[in-house]
This record gives C-alpha cells, sequence and structure tokens, in this order.
C-alpha cells in the first residue's frame, strides 16, 4: 500500500514539479513532549496548475527521478478558490 500525504505547496518553479512541505507533531523519546517536525518532498504534478499555499494529497509512486518519488493525488483546498470567495 502507497503512502499518502497531506501537504502545502512551497515552491512550483520547475516544469511538472512542485515543492510540498508535510508537517507532522511527533512525541519526544525522553520528555513526551508534542514536537512539530516537518519534511520537504518533491512531487509529480504532470501538468497540474498548483499555486504556493495549496493543501494537496500526495501519493507515493516508483521513483521519477533521483529526488522525486511522490505524485499529486488531489488538491483539497485551492488558495485560487479562497481569494475569489
Amino acid at each position: 500500500m502507497a503512502k499518502r500525504l497531506n501537504g502545502i505547496v512551497t515552491s512550483t518553479g520547475s516544469i511538472n514539479t512542485a515543492v510540498v512541505q508535510v508537517s507532522r507533531r511527533v512525541p519526544h523519546p525522553l520528555y513526551k513532549k508534542l514536537i512539530a517536525k516537518s519534511k520537504k518532498y518533491k512531487i509529480e504534478t504532470a501538468g497540474a496548475e498548483l499555486v504556493v499555499g495549496d493543501v494537496v494529497v500526495i501519493e507515493e509512486i516508483k521513483p521519477v527521478s533521483k529526488d522525486k518519488y511522490f505524485k499529486l493525488l488531489t488538491v483539497t483546498t485551492s488558495i485560487m478558490e479562497v481569494k475569489h470567495s
């Protein structure tokens, strides 16, 4: 089963590639306080129009290149929809 993650688009500078930041909260190993951790993933967009700030769902795939091993599944919240409302 492929891994699915929710994240926010942080960059759309390349063709067919976007950068998504995925944040999660994990307990500290010793003190058990929740700590916010985040990681950035390069994703295959396949020509989809994304804007910085969009909330997306990404899914793991076999590697497309050295760094790209996730693809865009759906756009949950588009920043353009919020501006037009």
